[in-house]
């Protein structure tokens, strides 16, 4: 486990700091890079102006797509894998400013936001090398109190930590598009169906068959997010779905949107 002993302008990329705890990195990043596990002295909001991102916690895994931002804790292992070139923007915090911050207590635990469109114009506007201290300060309260109202589960994948029950879910993720019938895993990992069945609902809150879904819709979500011009009736070809409407209902559990309105499309 790597964690950030040298100053945080050590961090390759470009580092604007507030003077008064907050810090402000600008990096740009290839497909297929990886950021092993870390962890980092500093709270950090990061997002991805553009391009995609997937972030693993030992609590799970988020797809960050463009309209989401993940807050990882201080101290808090994480792994990033870039799913399509971002150029991302991260916001550290001192510990020492986050006691000072109303919501701290609610900030202890990673979580993925939905940026709505003020909060992405106000990150973006914390990088512009022109601001005062004062404009700063403003834009930096504007962002606590987005995060405040914007906490987003959609595209949290929760990760078992029992090993046969993670070696069946690693499974699933590695080919979400498979059939995946809970007795073929069960046997596979050297359990019973009943017994894999209940150590999912333990360990993620999801019985197997939503856990399940949960990951396809991901895996299209990721595949929106990186291939503008897929088809959502190709989609629901190579997810297994047997129809458009299935595909779109199953989505729309997970979501609350259709594909086409997750994807923001007329």
């Amino acid at each position: 486990m790597n964690i950030a002993e040298k100053p945080i302008s050590a961090i390759i990329g470009r580092l604007t700091s507030t003077g008064d705890g907050i810090h402000m990195i600008a990096n740009s990043y290839r497909k297929g890079v990886r950021l092993d596990a870390h962890m980092h002295r500093e709270a950090q909001l990061v997002y991805a102006a553009k391009g995609t991102m997937q972030v693993t916690t030992p609590k799970g895994r988020w797809l960050v797509p463009p309209d989401r931002a993940v807050w990882v804790p201080a101290l808090s292992e994480h792994a990033i894998d870039v799913l399509a070139d971002i150029e991302m923007r991260t916001l550290y915090f001192d510990l020492a400013w986050l006691d000072r911050e109303p919501r701290s207590t609610s900030l202890a635990q990673e979580f993925v936001v939905r940026v709505s469109p003020l909060l992405h114009q106000a990150i973006l506007a914390l990088f512009d090398d022109r601001n005062t201290p004062e404009r700063t300060a403003v834009l930096v309260e504007l962002t606590m109190l987005e995060l405040h109202r914007a906490e987003d589960s959609t595209t949290f994948i929760p990760l078992p930590h029992e090993p046969r029950c993670r070696r069946a879910a690693d499974i699933v993720l590695a080919d979400p598009c498979g059939a995946h019938e809970i007795e073929a895993l069960a046997r596979e990992v050297g359990a019973s169906a009943r017994t894999l069945s209940r150590l999912f609902s333990s360990e993620t809150q999801l019985s197997f068959k939503s856990w399940r879904q949960r990951a396809r819709i991901a895996a299209a979500i990721e595949k929106m997010s990186t291939d503008g011009n897929v088809a959502v009736k190709q989609l629901a070809s190579d997810l297994g779905y047997a129809s458009v409407p299935a595909f779109s209902h199953a989505f729309r559990q997970v979501t609350g949107k259709t594909p086409t309105a997750f994807a923001g499309k007329a």
